[in-house]
């Protein structure tokens, strides 16, 4: 299996973020890239490719104009306030201010263009961002061209990012901007696999009236676990998406045996709707000692993950969203790959 990635994608480095009323260490950093990257190379998963730059069309397709202008200029716009070190917002136009407003300062824009105020921003975030994204659409692309798998090593990630906002330690939608490509370019149905232990919100929120992409995540309970605000079981598409979103909260400390009901479930949606191409948002944060996560996944288990996908017999992308104990990030990351891999 081809892994696709870009060294740029290092180049987004934030040191804080803001978490349980303090200041923390980042833990969206560098090393989870690295550490995969030198897991493929040792566990011979194959070949390690760079990505082909496809410009800024597709992610102009999946989010708006002006989203892009404010991540395009932000660091201009921070630096020409004054401001030199990372940034994060602190001000949203939420119930009764106007969310139709777009402030001139750069205070108010962060705010506009953000869900969370645990994302920081950098002199290289966008740049990064990009990078992530053309990971993405090549590892589709090498799918759509007659592999069997591949796998994006997308880093920032980016399930959580919407049309017109970043947050989640996401800025630009890596699965969905894959997805409306692979739908520009003939793919007649595309399906999207969440499996991060975090609710893929941003992806959701895109594709939620659409029926030609198909939105399938299994995660923790959003009554108790981030985001909060989206990924309740009674959230199943609108207007002609109805039925084609399907979502599995499940509650904190479930293992694999908990969990794979869900996956049997989900399935049977793949095999129903029968995709040409499947994306899988393959977060790694179900694993029992993230820092950030409340699921207890052994790393035997991200195996027999792989392996499951696997059955289903469907080209499939795999790109990289979360999953933050670094140490074993890369062993759970390929125990999926090298588990799909075997079948």
């Amino acid at each position: 299996m081809k892994t696709v990635f870009s060294s740029l994608q290092l180049d987004h480095d934030p040191k804080q973020e803001i978490s349980d009323g303090e200041l923390k260490p980042a833990v969206e950093i560098p090393e989870r890239a690295r550490i995969v990257l030198r897991t493929v190379e040792d566990r011979g998963l194959g070949e390690i490719v760079a990505p082909e730059d496809f410009g800024l069309r597709p992610l102009q397709r999946v989010h708006a104009p002006d989203y892009l202008d404010f991540m395009e200029s932000f660091w201009s716009r921070w630096t020409a306030a004054g401001r030199s070190r990372e940034a994060f917002p602190f001000v949203w136009p939420v119930r009764t201010l106007r969310a139709d407003v777009a402030p001139d300062h750069i205070d108010g824009l962060l705010g506009r263009y953000s869900m969370d105020a645990g994302t920081p921003l950098g002199e290289q975030t966008f740049a990064a961002a990009k990078a992530s994204a053309n990971t993405a659409l090549t590892a589709a692309k090498l799918v759509k061209e007659g592999e069997k798998a591949a796998f994006g090593l997308c880093r920032p990630p980016g399930h959580h990012s919407g049309r017109d906002f970043f947050g989640g330690y996401c800025f630009l939608n890596n699965a969905a901007i894959a997805a409306q490509w692979l739908r520009d370019n003939g793919t007649d149905r595309v399906a999207i696999l969440d499996v991060d232990y975090h609710h893929g919100n941003g992806t959701q929120s895109i594709f939620y009236d659409r029926s030609d992409v198909l939105f399938l995540s299994i995660h923790a309970d959003p009554m108790q676990e981030y985001p909060y605000f989206l990924g309740h079981a009674d959230e199943t598409g609108e207007n002609a998406g109805s039925g084609f979103t399907q979502n599995w909260p499940l509650p904190l400390g479930t293992d694999w045996e908990g969990y794979a009901p869900a996956l049997e479930d989900a399935c049977r949606w793949l095999q129903v709707f029968k995709p040409n191409i499947l994306i899988v948002s393959l977060g790694m944060d179900c694993y029992e000692n993230d820092p950030i996560s409340g699921f207890k996944f052994k790393s035997d288990d991200f195996t027999r993950l792989g392996q499951r996908l696997s059955a289903l017999d469907i080209p499939t992308a795999f790109l990289m969203e979360g999953g933050y104990a670094v140490d074993a990030l890369g062993t759970n990351c390929v125990n999926v790959l090298k588990g799909f891999e075997a079948g």
